[in-house]
């Protein structure tokens, strides 16, 4: 029985029987059997038995024919076969290498990911390249900003570079994460700092009140410091400048450094308290920042403070009155001037001045008790020719001469002694302050008591023969009756009333007057005349000239006193 499969090929059935093939041929019978199958329902029973032979015989036929074909074309069905089999192999190793590339797949898709990630990253350094290149004179401009402020700040353009430095704080702003813009703000900012450094230095000069301005604008400017920290370091810079200029000052000679420290306060002080008050002007009503907390007031009075301890240190160096009676003067002066801005020190100034002339006047009075003591120490005993007018004459002399009085030139060790407190009078004369009366007069009275303790003390310790003694207590009167009244009379002059507190402590030379007393008692030494005193010698031998008794060094001595005393008697006329 021959029947046509689904694929359309012809199958042969060895074994057919008509009632079998409808019972399992019509169930099963597919799409492109039913036309045969509806053949066969339309044919006879004649038709349907002769069916299965013509089938046979269709059958055959074909199988003939595919015979003959297989023989007649077995080269083909052989190479068929033949590549069949290499087509076989070759799906094997086909299957084999789509296994390695479905594993190798990831590799390259891995691959294929990372080339596109770094042909992007390329692309974007080519734009980046392309960009730089279109902006690139821009780009050097941005670059040559340091280099150009730095040379705006050497020049003083500090305008310039401020706008520079502003520019590029901007750029920072706004682009935080670009290296380029962070490095060149680094730079910028240490040229800022040489900027910075550059103006406190300015402020540390000679500079007025315009100049002081624009600074302290540049400062503000740049935000280094806060208000309170901006007026700190301008007073900062301001006192460098004035110490710079009190450490050029000699301080070698005590009263030029002291004439140039006044001045320097005196002008320069004044001036920065203005500066300060012109340029960092408090605003009562607005925040606290516009008020400085009394900092200039205490800059002010360390300035103050400072100034008086140089005066305490410099003044004791300060030997004369006159000097000292100017230095007074001028700190009068000074302070006076710096009241106009709160800062009148007026009243500081006498307790320094007070001690500095009780120094100087201590100082000269025991000059004159030492110089007393070397005198009378080396003093020969010799009488000396009557000089000026009588003791018996003095008290006829006028009250307003104050002319020491020429008999002491026949005593030198009082006419020295005289002459050192004449000396200190004129030095104190110049510079009397009133509150040191009592004390300066108990100075003079402590100088006169150690010469009378001199005196005493001389006279216990020294023997000496009868007109030795006579000249002594000659002195001594002389002492008693004419250099103390006269050192009195001095210190009148210096204070109104002064003579009275020195005469009203004679209780001082009590002791002197009590030797003179008992000298008086007793019978006094018949005096030598001139002429026999150059004829005649003590001993009693042959005659020897007056330079042999030692008359010449006295009469060098006494020269010396009337130079002295001559120059102060003009001290004191001048007056």
């Amino acid at each position: 029985m021959v029947m046509e499969l689904e694929n359309g090929d012809v199958a042969v059935s060895a074994s057919f029987s008509p009632a079998s093939a409808m019972t399992g041929l019509l169930p099963l019978a597919s799409v492109s059997q039913q036309p045969y199958v509806s053949e066969l329902l339309s044919f006879t029973l004649d038709r349907l038995h002769k069916e299965p032979e013509l089938l046979r015989v269709d059958a055959e036929r074909i199988q003939r024919q595919m015979q003959e074909v297989a023989v007649g074309n077995y080269r083909a069905f052989i190479a068929a076969a033949d590549a069949l089999v290499a087509i076989k192999e070759e799906v094997s190793s086909i299957d084999k290498h789509l296994e390695s590339l479905i594993t190798e797949i990831p590799n390259l898709t891995t691959g294929c990911t990372e080339f596109i990630e770094s042909a992007e990253q390329i692309l974007e350094e080519r734009k980046m390249n392309q960009t730089l290149l279109a902006n690139h004179s821009t780009f050097l401009d941005l670059l040559e900003i340091p280099q150009l402020m730095d040379t705006c700040v050497r020049n003083g353009n500090y305008d310039e570079a401020l706008d520079l430095e502003a520019f590029v704080c901007k750029l920072s702003t706004m682009h935080p994460k670009l290296p380029v813009i962070q490095a060149l703000a680094a730079e910028v900012g240490q040229t800022t700092q040489s900027l910075l450094t550059q103006l406190l230095q300015k402020l540390c000069s000679n500079i007025q009140l315009p100049e002081c301005l624009r600074i302290i604008g540049y400062l503000r400017r740049i935000g280094v410091f806060s208000e309170y920290e901006m007026r700190l370091q301008f007073l900062r810079c301001r006192e460098t400048w004035l110490t710079g200029i009190l450490e050029d000052l000699d301080q070698r000679n005590a009263y030029e450094y002291l004439k140039g420290m006044i001045s320097c306060q005196r002008m320069h002080l004044f001036d920065v308290v203005n500066q300060y008050r012109a340029i960092f002007a408090d605003d009562t009503s607005g925040s606290e920042e516009n008020y400085d907390g009394g900092l200039l007031f205490s800059w002010a009075m360390h300035q103050i403070s400072s100034h008086l301890k140089t005066l305490k240190v410099m003044l004791p160096k300060i030997t004369e009155g006159g000097s000292l009676s100017n230095i007074l003067d001028q700190c009068m002066y000074c302070a006076m001037g710096l009241g106009w801005v709160g800062l009148d020190f007026r009243g500081l100034l006498p307790s320094l001045f007070e001690e500095a002339v009780l120094n100087l006047f201590s100082k000269n009075m025991n000059i004159a008790v030492e110089n007393f003591q070397l005198v009378l120490d080396s003093h020969r005993w010799v009488p000396l020719p009557a000089v000026g007018f009588s003791a018996a004459s003095i008290g006829e002399e006028s009250q307003d001469d104050i002319t020491p009085p020429p008999h002491l030139m026949e005593h030198p060790p009082l006419a020295v002694f005289i002459n050192g407190v004449s000396a200190a009078m004129n030095e104190l004369r110049p510079c009397a302050p009133v509150n040191l009366k009592n004390v300066l007069a108990q100075e003079l009275i402590k100088g006169l008591q150690s010469v009378s303790d001199s005196l005493l003390r001389y006279n216990a310790t020294r023997m000496l023969r009868e007109n030795e003694s006579g000249l002594f207590l000659a002195l001594c009167r002389a002492f008693t009756e004419v250099a103390f009244p006269h050192c009195a009379t001095c210190f009148g002059r210096c204070y109104p009333g002064g003579a009275a507190l020195i005469m009203d402590a004679k209780n001082l030379y009590d002791g002197v007057g009590r030797l003179l007393t008992i000298s008086s008692s007793k019978e006094p030494p018949k005096p030598v005349s001139n002429e026999e005193e150059k004829t005649t010698s003590e001993n009693g031998d042959l005659p020897q000239p007056v330079v042999e008794n030692g008359v010449d060094e006295i009469e060098s001595a006494k020269a010396d006193g009337k130079e002295e005393n001559s120059a102060t008697l003009q001290t004191d006329e001048a007056s």
